[in-house]
């Protein structure tokens, strides 16, 4: 249902998205339809934070539209861990 993989040039830290093979361009368009396959791509991204041992914490992303910061216009859950965030972020 999704795949997970690591970003070889992540700006700070550990990065890795996890993203539904199913194509949803925005989550404001997803529908209760998705809830599970949403669910679902946070699982995987909490079992791939387990794998890699980021006991000290890490954040998960969504960003939508231009002033959401959306640059991928697919949904796709990063997870960022491996050094401190500040909030609010950015």
């Amino acid at each position: 249902q999704c795949c997970a993989f690591h970003d070889l040039s992540p700006q700070a830290g550990m990065l890795f998205p996890v993203v539904p093979k199913e194509p949803i361009i925005k989550l404001s368009e997803a529908g209760d339809s998705c809830g599970s396959l949403l669910g679902h791509v946070m699982i995987v991204g909490e079992m791939c934070v387990a794998h890699l041992g980021l006991t000290n914490g890490f954040r998960m992303v969504v960003d939508e539209g231009p002033q959401g910061g959306q640059s991928v216009y697919r949904i796709h859950l990063p997870v960022l861990g491996g050094c401190h965030f500040d909030w609010p972020a950015g």
